[in-house]
């Protein structure tokens, strides 16, 4: 008798993932210069990042389960954010569990969490970076995030809610980071099959408080809103919203591409942006032309948002004479002789 249905599902979101990166490994070591006498290159390790949650033990478990019969190192990670009273020990409890699992090395690593951005975003970040770190001290070859479909769907809507455009449409991507380094085996499956995966494997889960207090965002729009919109337009929401990031992701980069390629065309021979050009671009590629630039300037990439680039578009398209434009980073764009000027106030 086979695995129940949502143990099966789960191995065999990660074992592609680990299919993947394994063919990607055997590419790049097969690059490499070695004597015949060398040892050969050790397997590729892989870390879980895992916070206790059904999600994360759902991927831990298959991560053990499936590593050794790819010849696979398997490994975890998991963040005290230092937000609630005893996380040390729930960080602790999950390093027990990890190992217990037979993944090795496993590290918890405490955080500060700043305030920059708001609490989600802050720790957010101070979680990736602490990820990072982890990952390099290591030499991993990837993290594996446990973000599922109904994740994904929350994030296609903060994304509309913010009105930043098809990119925060096209949600989070399977590969991420540098490298590829995050990868995210479970965006097509739904919360529930990776929850059931834990029950019936009796791993013991640790529900986040903060994933139910009403204080985020995020915990508003996954008790509220979206139940809301099923109980309007019926079942299938979040699996629609699922779609339209992949849908999204792919235009997303398809105008990226067409934008990096159309930027060497924009310029003059000393390297300034011409606004002409500019203004013959589609706007989408034009926008996309424009954040490139305040990014290479030195403007923060996380905090350069649709309000910003509207502003600089208009430098172009609604020229009146307006002054410069202050973008995040101390960035100023100011249009200058027929010429677009971005750089550091």
């Amino acid at each position: 008798m086979g695995p129940h249905p949502a143990v099966a599902a789960i191995r065999l979101a990660v074992r592609r993932v680990l299919h993947d990166l394994l063919t990607e490994h055997h590419r790049t070591t097969a690059a490499l210069p070695h004597a015949p006498s060398h040892e050969p290159p050790p397997p590729p390790l892989v870390l879980v990042a895992c916070s206790g949650g059904a999600d994360s033990m759902a991927l831990a478990s298959a991560l053990a389960f499936e590593s050794p019969k790819l010849g696979i190192r398997a490994g975890g990670v998991t963040v005290d954010h230092g937000l609630q009273p005893g996380s040390d020990l729930r960080a602790a409890e999950v390093v027990q569990r990890l190992r217990e699992l037979g993944l090795d090395p496993v590290d918890s690593v405490a955080v500060t969490v700043g305030r920059a951005g708001g609490p989600e975003a802050a720790a957010r970040d101070a979680r990736y970076a602490a990820l990072d770190t982890a990952a390099e001290r290591h030499g991993a070859a990837a993290v594996l995030l446990g973000h599922t479909r109904d994740d994904q769907a929350e994030t296609v809507l903060l994304g509309l809610a913010r009105g930043s455009g098809i990119r925060s449409l096209s949600g989070m991507a399977a590969v991420s980071g540098a490298d590829g380094r995050y990868r995210r085996p479970f965006l097509e499956l739904d919360r529930q099959t990776a929850r059931k995966a834990c029950m019936v494997q009796s791993l013991p889960v640790w529900d986040d408080p903060h994933n139910a207090d009403p204080a985020y965002t995020r915990s508003r729009l996954r008790h509220e809103g979206l139940p809301a919109l099923e109980k309007a337009l019926g079942k299938g929401v979040v699996e629609a919203l699922a779609r339209t990031a992949r849908l999204s992701r792919d235009d997303a980069d398809a105008l990226d591409s067409w934008a990096t390629q159309a930027e060497a065309t924009v310029r003059d021979a000393t390297g300034q942006l011409e606004c002409a050009k500019l203004y013959a671009l589609p706007p989408a590629v034009r926008r996309r032309v424009l954040r490139r630039a305040a990014v290479a300037a030195g403007a923060p990439a996380g905090s350069l948002f649709a309000r910003h680039l509207e502003e600089v578009d208009r430098l172009i398209t609604g020229w009146r004479g307006q002054g410069a434009i202050n973008l995040p980073g101390k960035v100023v764009a100011r249009r200058q002789g027929g010429r677009l000027v971005i750089r550091q106030g």
